[in-house]
């Protein structure tokens, strides 16, 4: 299921037309954006919790050439999933 697709399934459930379910979906994820992007951890009880991890440099080696190279550190964004979701996909 693509974002499309999505849209088109919350519209016919919820009776919204898909231009206003669109702007809705659209405003949900950049609140969540925005929340993690500020370092805020975002959870939706029963579907699972947005965060943001910080990983640490590291050496690691080229593919191609096999010579060892510094991988700077970054911070990614994590997605642990809730209960609900856990229990659906079962």
């Amino acid at each position: 299921m693509n974002k499309g697709d999505l849209i088109e399934k919350v519209a016919t459930e919820c009776g919204l037309t898909k231009t206003a379910t669109d702007q809705v979906l659209n405003s949900i994820l950049q609140a969540i954006t925005t929340a993690v992007a500020a370092g805020d951890k975002v959870a939706l009880i029963g579907f699972g919790t947005f965060s943001v991890s910080a990983r640490p440099a590291r050496e690691g080696r080229n593919p191609q050439t096999g010579a060892a190279m510094q991988i700077p550190a970054k911070k990614i964004v994590k997605f642990k999933a809730g209960s609900k979701l856990t229990d659906a996909v079962k």
